[in-house]
């Protein structure tokens, strides 16, 4: 029996990690998101805003789909479109990974770089393709819709519907923490509402990268960002509505001195080749494990390839100026 693409998104495997797990006494699990045919967890997103889109008539048939997003969701929605008959715009910051810019193009987005600012500044790639959307929706054929991952709900909403429902599936409920960073929120909100819903005693929690105010918001009460991190499409300054009323019962701020080198451990333990965002998620899987105790399984997000930031993870000199190395045994 044949399918479609998008029917392929989700139903991603749990895949134990054996040396982690053996390591902490707990089972530590992850959702190999980078198995979706985008490549990576941002796909369930993407196909959860189009498809809201289409139902409420937001996106028009032949209508154009706009995003500013720093690349992972773009090339979701640029595949999704694509099978669907639609054309995509992507606003990204211009600092972000060229693999990923390339990747957009590959897929058949129109892609409009433009210099990264603060969230606060109109100019900011999420203001800029809002105001990109309504123009077209004005000028185009057949109408724009501006995706607006971050407050657009039906991102969190496909994850409770699929990507947590799928944890609790393939734990057969023996799921007892979940954790992940967050960007938009999406994940984390959907999933955690997902697993709540039918155990309120799982674990739920964050972690956070370098350079975000998510950690302190959560442990403190307040937005206050410390440090930096060379993870993309992670962490972020404010509480978004995917994020809002989230049901985050911990979090750690996970510096890349911890992660980036569990990334590089992942490739020779494992044969995991994974981004810099799947290392902040593993290292918060060990810390949940080890505030947990022995005996429990934590469930975390593979979100996206390794090959997906090759100028940054795979450059001894950008890592070096970052603090950061790579192993002698990677030969590049």
């Amino acid at each position: 029996m044949s399918t479609q693409l998008i029917d392929v998104i989700g139903n991603t495997p749990l895949i134990r990690l054996n040396r982690l797990s053996d390591q902490t006494g707990c089972e530590i699990l992850g959702k190999a998101e980078f198995m979706n045919p985008g490549g990576s967890v941002k796909d369930r997103a993407a196909l959860g805003m189009v498809r809201a889109a289409l139902a409420s008539g937001d996106l028009k048939p032949g209508g154009t789909i706009v995003e500013g997003t720093a690349g992972n969701t773009g090339i979701g929605l640029a595949m999704v479109g694509s099978a669907l008959g639609h054309k995509t715009v992507i606003v990204m910051p211009e600092n972000q990974s060229l693999s990923k810019i390339t990747t957009l193009r590959a897929y058949g987005a129109d892609v409009r770089l433009i210099p990264a600012v603060p969230f606060r500044n109109p100019n900011h790639f999420v203001h800029t393709s809002e105001r990109l959307a309504a123009e077209l929706n004005e000028t185009s054929e057949h109408g724009a819709f501006w995706a607006n991952q971050f407050d657009n709900v039906s991102n969190r909403d496909f994850h409770e519907q699929t990507t947590g429902v799928e944890i609790w599936d393939q734990t057969d409920g023996s799921v007892d923490g979940f954790i992940c960073a967050a960007g938009t929120g999406g994940t984390i909100g959907g999933v955690g509402r997902a697993l709540k819903a039918r155990n309120p005693g799982i674990t739920i929690g964050l972690a956070d990268p370098g350079g975000s105010g998510l950690h302190n918001y959560y442990a403190h009460g307040e937005i206050r960002i410390e440090g930096q991190s060379i993870s993309e499409g992670i962490g972020n300054s404010r509480i978004t509505a995917n994020l809002a009323d989230s049901l985050i019962d911990i979090s750690w701020q996970v510096p890349d001195t911890d992660a980036i080198p569990l990334v590089f451990d992942l490739v020779q333990d494992e044969g995991l080749v994974l981004g810099g965002s799947s290392g902040i998620n593993v290292a918060g899987a060990v810390a949940l494990a080890r505030e947990l105790g022995p005996g429990h399984t934590i469930v975390t997000i593979l979100c996206d390839s390794m090959l997906r930031y090759q100028e940054r993870m795979l450059n001894r000199s950008f890592l070096a100026s970052h603090g950061l190395s790579m192993p002698e045994w990677l030969v590049l």
